[in-house]
């Protein structure tokens, strides 16, 4: 079972992989295979949100199918499936042998905490859940830097200008950029925070094998708390010789004694244990099973991993940022966007729409949106300006978050608006002709339009200059304008969230 184990674990990695590399546009509008499918089955992800929003999120249905999965087959999916699972067990083969699982009560007390917040509208399942933390260190900080890597390297190579050298470099590069680069440099502004707690996830394995499995992931608590009602049953029977052996080898520490006693709720069903006995007195069956040992994670713990759950909501939002997005002007989300208060429940800051978008102008969030929005995404025009033509964010959104818009309810969705700084603007300011920003609005009708105005220069000069301005009713706020913006530093033309089609109070005009 060991060999078949290993098949599908790399297996599964493999698709995950596959599918997180095709998360991107091809050109069109349409994306073929995102990689949302395996958020789609993360019960965690669609209980956490139900239990914050109210509503059911699109893939809750399939996070069942997982759950029943789990009733019958055991934890079989931390062991056999998750792809974050499999990197720490490729990590901990590096560690050696096994030791006692220490810390194992702790994913109990995230998930309590975890549960008891969104009963209460604090959506935080998305910061701890095991497939959101690798889909964002991988859109947000490790596929970032292997493209970076990547390039890097062929341009070096490049760089030595040996004809057969680079002819073939060429080649090779050219199949990358069809298969595994994206189109261009992503950069995010957490990418280094973000990557930094990934390393160390991984890196505490080398303190205890799968030490992330064992000890934090709430993901594996619920679906450890689901097999405890498993067909699947472990057995040791009489022929056991007490050698200890299973315990030695057991990968998530379940196996408490040299007698093969095991916490069923820790058991990945590896069946490690069932290949390497040397009695052959372990056995997986769908009838038996011996008794397991208790799990005890301690009354008071339970309590206090509740109250703290609840605690958190007003510690995270009593800050004028936090109590409505008017503070922060230049918190702008994605066209398809909840309401901020309903964004934020439903949001699980997986990366996803980050990684979609075209410009690179979805960014997450540090404390724009207060504490309790940290790592969501907001709009950075400056960066990448939201593309008129692309609806891909929605698209891939697990949660409803950010809704799947029409491409003709998109382009007249309004996620802000632009104004105009008359202290920069070359015509205002400066008697310098410039109509980049009406040249580049993307709308039908040009939502900013120009006046032709006779203005003097310090000579006394006349001349006439085409100075811009904003038509509150066209604008939708993607951006553009901004980022093209010929003046260096802060651009004379900028974005605010006022206006916003998902706000009926942040409006600039509130008849």
């Amino acid at each position: 079972m060991i060999v078949y184990r290993r098949i599908s674990q790399g297996l599964f990695l493999l698709i995950f992989c596959f599918l997180f590399v095709q998360t991107e546009s091809k050109g069109g509008d349409e994306l073929g295979y995102p990689v949302k499918i395996f958020l789609d089955f993360d019960p965690l992800l669609s209980f956490a949100a139900f239990l914050s929003s109210h509503t059911v999120p699109s893939g809750f249905y399939l996070a069942l199918i997982l759950l029943i999965a789990t009733l019958v087959l055991g934890r079989a999916f931390c062991g056999w499936v998750c792809p974050l699972g499999t990197l720490h067990t490729m990590v901990s083969a590096l560690k050696g042998k096994n030791s006692p699982a220490r810390w194992y009560r702790v994913k109990y007390y995230n998930l309590l905490f975890i549960i008891a917040a969104s009963l209460f509208s604090l959506q935080l399942a998305g910061i701890a859940d095991p497939l959101s933390v690798l889909i964002r260190s991988f859109s947000l900080s490790v596929y970032p830097a292997f493209n970076y890597a990547v390039r890097g390297f062929f341009d070096t190579i490049y760089s030595l200008d040996i004809p057969h050298v680079v002819n073939v470099s060429e080649l090779i590069y050219r199949g990358l950029q069809r298969t595994v680069l994206s189109f261009g440099q992503p950069v995010f502004r957490q990418g280094f925070l973000i990557g930094l707690i990934f390393i160390i996830i991984l890196a505490l394995d080398f303190v205890d094998k799968r030490f992330w499995c064992r000890s934090l992931c709430p993901l594996g608590a619920l679906l450890g708390f689901v097999s405890r009602f498993a067909l699947l049953k472990r057995s040791v029977n009489n022929a056991c010789t007490s050698c200890g052996r299973c315990q030695k080898i057991c990968p998530s520490g379940a196996i408490t004694d040299e007698h093969g006693n095991a916490r069923i709720m820790e058991c990945l069903y590896c069946m490690d244990c069932d290949d390497l006995c040397p009695q052959g007195s372990i056995s997986f069956g769908l009838s038996g099973g011996s008794k397991f040992v208790a799990m005890n994670v301690g009354r008071r713990n339970v309590v206090s991993s509740l109250v703290a759950g609840i605690a958190a909501v007003p510690f995270l939002r009593t800050t004028p940022i936090s109590a409505t997005n008017r503070h922060n002007p230049k918190l702008i989300r994605p066209p398809g966007a909840c309401e901020e208060k309903e964004f934020l429940k439903k949001c699980v800051r997986c990366g996803e729409c980050m990684k979609v978008c075209i410009t690179n102008g979805l960014q997450p969030t540090l404390v724009d949106a207060g504490a309790e929005g940290i790592w969501t995404p907001i709009l950075v025009p400056k960066v990448g300006y939201c593309e008129f033509r692309c609806t891909l964010c929605g698209q891939v959104c697990p949660t409803g978050a950010i809704q799947r818009l029409s491409l003709d309810d998109k382009q007249r969705t309004k996620i802000g608006l632009a104004m105009i700084d008359k202290g920069r603007c070359l015509p205002y300011s400066f008697a310098l002709p410039c109509i980049v920003c009406e040249e580049v609005c993307p709308t039908a009708t040009k939502a900013i339009w120009l006046e032709s105005t006779l203005v003097a220069d310090r000579a006394g000069k006349k001349i006439t200059v085409q100075q811009p301005h904003v038509d509150l009713e066209l604008c939708i706020g993607c951006g553009i304008c901004e980022k093209q913006c010929p003046v260096l530093g802060e651009p004379a033309i900028y974005v605010i969230n006022s206006g916003e089609s998902r706000s009926r109070d942040n409006q600039v005009l509130l008849s």
